[in-house]
C-alpha cells in the first residue's frame, strides 16, 4: 500500500515536467525564429510570389488587354473577378502546393538542420534537456510560424485586392467567413505538411544544406517528372497519388476548382479531397514521429 501510494503522484509530475519542458523549448525556438533573418526572408519571398502570381500578372493583363500566360483565354471581366475581395480565398491558396510548400520545406529543413550545423542540439542536450520535448517544441514553433504566415498572407492579399477594387471604382464585397476559414484550414494543412517534411529531412541529413537541396529537388523536379511518367506507366501513376505534392495540389484543386486552377503550377485534381487531406495528415504524423525518433536514438554530435 505504501509503495503504491508513493508512486501514484510521480506520474502526473512526470507528465507536468514533460509539458513544462515542451513549453520552454517552444518559447526558446520562437525566440530564435523571430530573430533569424532566414525566417523573414522566407516570408518576404512568399509574399512577393503571392503578389506576382496572384495579382500583378492578372492586373497587368486586365489593364493592358493582353492576356498573360496565366490568363490566356479569359475575358477582362473574368480577370477583374479574380482581383476582387470575393476571390481572395481562392487566390490565397493557388500558389501554396508548389511555391509556398517549397519555401516552407526549406524553412523546416533550416530549423532542424541548423540544430546540428550550429551545435545547438549538442549544447542543449548536454545540459540535461530531454530530447523529446525539445523536438516537439521546435516543431510547434515551426507550426506557429506556418500559422503566422497564413494570417499575414491573407491580410496582404485582402489589402491588395481592396486597393485594386477601390482603384477600379467597384463596391467592396468581402468573402464569406466560411470561405475564409475553409481556405485557412486547407492552407495550414498544405504548408504544415511541407514544413514538417522539411523538418524531418533536416533531422535525417543532420544539416541544412543537403536537406534543403534534397527537398527542393523533390518538390520542384522529381514529383513533376513522376507525374509526367505516370501518364505512360500505371504503377508510377498509382505511386504519384500518395506523394505529398499530389495530395496538396489535389486538396487545393478541389477547393478552387480544376478549371480555375488550370495553369497554376502544382494545382491538381488527381485524387479526391478527403483522400488528399488524409494523406497530408499521415505525412504530418510520420514526419513528426520520425524526427523525434531520430533525435532520441542517434548521437547528435
Amino acid at each position: 500500500m505504501s509503495t503504491t501510494a508513493a508512486t501514484r503522484p510521480t506520474a502526473p509530475s512526470a507528465r507536468t515536467g514533460a509539458v513544462t519542458a515542451t513549453v520552454r523549448s517552444t518559447r526558446a525556438e520562437l525566440l530564435r525564429l523571430r530573430a533569424w533573418p532566414a525566417v523573414w526572408i522566407t516570408l518576404g519571398a512568399w509574399l512577393a510570389l503571392s503578389l506576382m502570381f496572384g495579382y500583378l500578372f492578372t492586373y497587368l493583363s486586365y489593364t493592358t488587354g493582353d492576356p498573360g500566360f496565366a490568363d490566356e483565354g479569359t475575358t477582362r471581366e473574368q480577370q477583374l473577378a479574380e482581383l476582387l475581395p470575393t476571390a481572395v480565398p481562392d487566390v490565397f491558396l493557388q500558389g501554396m502546393p508548389m511555391f509556398g510548400g517549397a519555401l516552407m520545406m526549406v524553412l523546416g529543413a533550416l530549423v532542424a538542420g541548423s540544430g546540428y550545423g550550429w551545435g545547438t542540439w549538442k549544447t542543449v542536450f548536454s545540459q540535461g534537456v530531454r530530447r523529446g520535448p525539445a523536438v516537439v517544441g521546435s516543431a510547434l514553433a515551426l507550426s506557429a510560424f506556418v500559422v503566422a504566415t497564413l494570417l499575414v498572407t491573407l491580410a496582404f492579399d485582402l489589402g491588395v485586392s481592396l486597393v485594386i477594387t477601390a482603384s477600379e471604382g467597384h463596391d467592396v464585397v468581402l468573402p464569406s467567413t466560411g470561405a475564409v476559414v475553409e481556405s485557412l484550414g486547407v492552407g495550414f494543412l498544405v504548408l504544415e505538411t511541407w514544413a514538417l517534411v522539411g523538418f524531418a529531412l533536416g533531422t535525417l541529413a543532420r544539416g541544412p544544406a543537403l536537406s534543403v537541396g534534397l527537398g527542393l529537388v523533390w518538390a520542384l523536379v522529381v514529383e513533376n517528372l513522376l507525374r509526367g511518367v505516370g501518364q505512360l506507366l500505371g504503377w508510377v501513376e498509382a505511386l504519384t497519388e500518395v506523394l505529398p505534392g499530389t495530395a496538396a495540389g489535389s486538396l487545393v484543386g478541389a477547393l478552387v476548382g480544376a478549371g480555375e486552377g488550370d495553369g497554376t503550377p502544382g494545382v491538381l485534381d488527381t485524387v479526391p479531397a478527403t483522400r488528399a487531406a488524409l494523406t497530408l495528415v499521415a505525412y504530418v504524423v510520420v514526419a513528426l514521429v520520425l524526427s523525434a525518433a531520430l533525435v532520441r536514438r542517434r548521437d547528435v554530435s
